[in-house]
Parts: C-alpha cells; sequence; structure tokens
C-alpha cells in the first residue's frame, strides 16, 4: 500500500476570490497610509524611477489591497486592478505580464521606507488611548524603561507558488528569513529584517540588533540569541535583557535575594570564560509554576527595578511575538507566497507587517473603546469581523468600524476573548515571602 504524501496546509492553491471591499475601512487605510506614501515620492524619483502607470501609489494600493481583501493570485490583481479604484488609485487596465514583471523589479525599499514611516504615527495614536489598562508587569518596568521590546527570527515558507517567468526556480526552495522586533507594550514592530538564506540563525540579526537598541531598553529574547559576547555587549550598551537559561549552564551563585517555596532569586556569575567567552554577574530567578521550575536570565540586578515575578510574567509576554508571527502568515497569508522572486517576497513582507500594524492599531482602537486591555482582543476573529462590518455598512446600520465591533450587541463576533478562569493578582514584591 503506498503511503499517503504529507500536505501542508499552508501549500493548498487558494480558491477563493478576493474579499469584499468597504469605503470605510478603504478610507481609514487611506487616512494613514496615504501621506506616507506620499512623503516617498521624492525617494522614488531619487532611485531614477520615472512617472508610469504602476507608480508607487499605484503599486502600495495594490498590494496592499492584495493582503487585507486576500487576493488570491497576482492574475487576479490584474482583473481587480481593471475593474475597481484601489484605496486611492483609480481602476486601470494593464497586462498580467506588466503587473508581474513589476514584481520583479519595482525596489521593495519603497515600501519599507512606506512602513517605518507609518509607525511613528500608530505609536501617537497609541499613547493618546488612555482607557484601557496595560498589564501589571509593563506597568512597572514601564517606571525604569522606555521601551520594552522582543526579538525573534521565523524562516518562511517554501516558494511552491512562482510567477511564469520564474519557473526554473527549485522545488522547495524556502523564501528567506525575518528578524522581528516587537514593542510589547504597543504589540506594533518596530523592526522587520530579511535575509535571503533561510536557514541562517537568529544570531545573524545580532548586529541590526545592536544597532538598534539604545539605552533604558528592556528586550527580551528567546535562546536563540544565548549568546555571552551579545549579552556583555548589550550591558556595555545599558541595554538590560530577558531570557531563559540554558540547562546545562553552568554558574556560580554569589548572592540569595528571595528564597520561599515557589520563587529563587539569586546573583550569579555565569561563563567559563573558555575559549575568551567573558564571565557575566547576571540575576537569576527561578519561579514555580504548578510543578515546574522555569529559570530566567536578567542583566537587571536590582529586584526592586523587575521583582522576581514581573521578570517571570514579561518574559511569558515574548510570547507575542510569536503571535505576531502567526497571524501575519497563517491569518495574512505571509506563508502563501505570490512570487518566486526575491524582490516580490520582501514586496509581501513589507505590506504584510504594514497591514498588521494597521489591524493592531485597530484593535487597540477597539480596546480602548471597551476599556479592555488589549490581550482580551483576538486579532483573527477582528479581521474576520470585517465582512460583517460591511454588511451592516450596506444597510447603513453601521459607519464606525471601531463603535461596531466595540458594541455589546456585536459580541457574539468573538472579537473579545472570553476568560476560561480569573487572572491572579500579580505579586509585585522585591522580595516576596
Amino acid at each position: 500500500m503506498t503511503k499517503k504524501k504529507k500536505r501542508n496546509p499552508d501549500h493548498v492553491r487558494r480558491r477563493q476570490m478576493p474579499g469584499p471591499s468597504n469605503e470605510e475601512i478603504e478610507a481609514h487605510l487611506k487616512e494613514l497610509v496615504s501621506p506616507a506614501v506620499s512623503s516617498q515620492l521624492g525617494y522614488y524619483r531619487q532611485l531614477g524611477l520615472r512617472s508610469r502607470i504602476l507608480s508607487l501609489p499605484l503599486m502600495v494600493a495594490a498590494v496592499l489591497s492584495m493582503v487585507w481583501r486576500q487576493v488570491p493570485s497576482v492574475h487576479e490583481l490584474t482583473r481587480l486592478l481593471a475593474r475597481e479604484d484601489l484605496l486611492w488609485c483609480q481602476a486601470v487596465k494593464v497586462t498580467q505580464q506588466a503587473l508581474s514583471q513589476r514584481f520583479l523589479s519595482f525596489p521593495a525599499v519603497l515600501f519599507e521606507r512606506v512602513l517605518k514611516e507609518l509607525l511613528p504615527t500608530l505609536q501617537a495614536r497609541w499613547q493618546q488611548r488612555q482607557a484601557r489598562p496595560l498589564p501589571a508587569s509593563l506597568s512597572y518596568a514601564r517606571q525604569h524603561f522606555e521601551r520594552i521590546w522582543a526579538a525573534d527570527g521565523s524562516t518562511l515558507e517554501a516558494l511552491f507558488r512562482k510567477l511564469k517567468v520564474l519557473e526554473e526556480v527549485p522545488v522547495g526552495q524556502l523564501g528567506g528569513k525575518i528578524g522581528v522586533v516587537v514593542d510589547l507594550l504597543t504589540r506594533l514592530p518596530v523592526e522587520v529584517w530579511f535575509r535571503e538564506a533561510p536557514r541562517a540563525s537568529d544570531m545573524t540579526f545580532v548586529p541590526d540588533l545592536l544597532a538598534l537598541v539604545k539605552a533604558k531598553t528592556l528586550l527580551v529574547l528567546d535562546r536563540g540569541f544565548y549568546d555571552f559576547t551579545f549579552f556583555a555587549a548589550l550591558i556595555d550598551q545599558h541595554v538590560a535583557f530577558i531570557t531563559r537559561l540554558k540547562d546545562n549552564a553552568f554558574f556560580i551563585a554569589s548572592q540569595t535575594l528571595s528564597s520561599t517555596q515557589t520563587v529563587k532569586d539569586r546573583i550569579i556569575f555565569l561563563g567559563t570564560a573558555q575559549n575568551g567567552s567573558p564571565v557575566l554577574k547576571l540575576r537569576l530567578i527561578e519561579v514555580r509554576f504548578g510543578k515546574v521550575w522555569y529559570r530566567y536570565l536578567t542583566s537587571v540586578l536590582d529586584p526592586t527595578v523587575l521583582p522576581p515575578f514581573v521578570v517571570a510574567d514579561i518574559y511569558r509576554r515574548r510570547w507575542r511575538i510569536e503571535e505576531a508571527f502567526n497571524t501575519v502568515k497563517r491569518l495574512l497569508n505571509l506563508s502563501y507566497l505570490w512570487t518566486g522572486s526575491i524582490n516580490g517576497i520582501q514586496l509581501q513582507i513589507w505590506a504584510t507587517w504594514l497591514f498588521y500594524a494597521i489591524l493592531v492599531d485597530l484593535a487597540d482602537a477597539v480596546a480602548d473603546r471597551m476599556g479592555l486591555p488589549f490581550d482580551r482582543i483576538s486579532l483573527e476573529m477582528l479581521y474576520r469581523a470585517f465582512y460583517h462590518f460591511s454588511v451592516a455598512h450596506r444597510k447603513g446600520l453601521a459607519d464606525d468600524p471601531v463603535a461596531y465591533f466595540a458594541d455589546p450587541a456585536n459580541r457574539d463576533l468573538a472579537i473579545v476573548k472570553s476568560l476560561r478562569k480569573p487572572i491572579p493578582r500579580l505579586d509585585l514584591s522585591p522580595f516576596p515571602t
């Protein structure tokens, strides 16, 4: 009996048609993104790109529409362009060949610059909202740190779908690797990097991280960034970090700060100084959840700055960057690459993270309107609720997306996550007893 070939559900060919448009959603996208696009027109001309039909405004409008309306192919996008106005651009007829060639040659750096131009605006909008409460651990840490960021890397899926001019690209070739820094307070992306080498270690992003971080930053890292030289460089730059201790790590305990049945807090010297590796003075916090002990490392030696349970809770929130990867890859289809060209992949990466940032901003506005923590809002269900808002808008029953999503009458849309059990109060004591 022949063994059935295992299939990756992310690689199933999309058959659906584009999602419906909505003038209120498009007006929101236009209000946020159009100024950022206009600000890049000067740079567009500096690159020597002449005015043409598939210009910067049209390309951004087309690719962003491709993401938010889940247009299944470049071929379908060509049909859409011929029949509909997309965001701030009017309908225009172009050939599929011309659009495919544009995906190969249009400078992806322009999309990157649009994203980075928009992020400060979204951060300012976050600052203006005060009704939704922040997690206790992050509120405590904000007293001592100006930024609380998480960093991680993720490999893109295999290139299984290609433009016709790229049919010679080997089947199964991975699409590359992205490194991302996410603000744990705003949940917005801070920086996105791309590497063509899909199997590269997360450590390849270390030079970029060191160039990005500033003093009074708290960086939350997984063990993919576990490197003593990197840790020493962060300390030299007055950047604090939290990570997990490896199981086979060698350390010498220097001082016990707390010791109870649920927490152990000690100052340690970590490392053996072999091969020139530095010996680091760090803080080891061990916290028991249920029957399991978890061990965290931090460069913050003072427990009044970061109490033990605050360290544990902030590290637990590192999972928010994994949720961001899951959202952009599964919900917004970054796992389903439109093209096999490196340039086309980068266009899709920047456009997807651009829409992700706008979706996060909308979710934060809904949380603020409802007075709920951002963690209670489901990005997936909010995105899926766009359809129901579009129907209500066509019937004249809704004209404000935030008001519609926050309306108690629409709780059945499951935008607000249900609580399985009460959230215990976080112990903020520097020396738990």
